[in-house]
């Protein structure tokens, strides 16, 4: 008999017993009644019905208390504009202030060189609005009491709690429709839920929904948009859920 042969038998005779060995208690009640994980998302789309701006002001003097100063007259007047445009307290909250220096370049030798001129101040504040429809009127006010900066709008949802609600009972009914498809399939007749967890999405982008809307309905049309005028569109807001639900198929 070669070393080969010794070899052979030695694993035949080591394996049959392990393959004729049952399976494990937990195996079998898993296989019983297995468990199916799916993960929904599921987002609704709204027009939105708030938008923030950062306005800033600025001042240049030779000196930082002139600056300061200056600035402070040009900050008061914006405010008062961002008052005048039923703005309230509330909505407008400072955003920095800053002082440097203020240098300008002039030619030198073939190049350039730095001369310090004084010193420029700036406050910036944020607003928030929810007359989307006078954006432009805003702007064009705001600029007129002397912004020297403007950056925005963004667009937001005040109380998004009822649509992240509505996404969140959609979401449930497809897990439930999906892994009963799943049940269905492998021979069980219902699927029992063991847990949830959940993640938020809250964007302005174009839908994106994971798995395959087994037995959903398909979501109503969105509002209307409300209209701005003007070169700002404020679009839709994308709000909802994200769930990963773990069910067991039952008989």
């Amino acid at each position: 008999m070669t070393l080969r042969s010794v070899a052979f038998l030695f694993l035949m005779a080591v394996s049959v017993p392990l393959a004729a060995q049952p399976l494990p208690a937990s195996l079998d009640q898993l296989a019983a009644t297995p468990v199916v994980t799916v993960r929904i998302s599921e987002q609704l789309r709204s027009p939105p019905d708030e938008a923030t701006l950062n306005v800033a002001t600025e001042a240049r003097e030779p000196t930082a208390v002139a600056a300061l100063a200056a600035n402070k007259v040009k900050t008061e007047r914006l405010i008062a504009a961002i008052r005048a445009a039923g703005i309230g307290a509330k909505d407008v909250q400072t955003e920095g202030v800053s002082l440097g220096a203020d240098y300008v370049y002039e030619p030198f030798s073939g190049g350039q060189r730095r001369r310090f001129v004084g010193y420029v101040a700036r406050n910036s504040v944020r607003i928030k609005t929810r007359q989307i429809d006078q954006l432009v009127n805003l702007l064009d006010k705001l600029t007129a009491a002397g912004a020297s900066e403007i950056y925005g709008p963004s667009f937001s949802i005040a109380d998004p709690a009822p649509l992240r609600s509505e996404a969140r009972r959609r979401a449930m009914a497809r897990g439930e429709a999906e892994a009963s498809e799943y049940a269905h399939n492998a021979g069980f007749t219902r699927v029992r839920l063991l847990s949830v967890e959940e993640g938020v999405s809250y964007r302005a982008t174009d839908i994106v929904v994971t798995g395959t809307r087994v037995g959903a309905p398909p979501p109503p049309p969105p509002p209307p948009a409300a209209e701005s005028g003007g070169s700002i569109q404020p679009g839709q807001i994308e709000t909802g859920v994200t769930l990963t639900l773990q069910y067991r198929m039952e008989r």
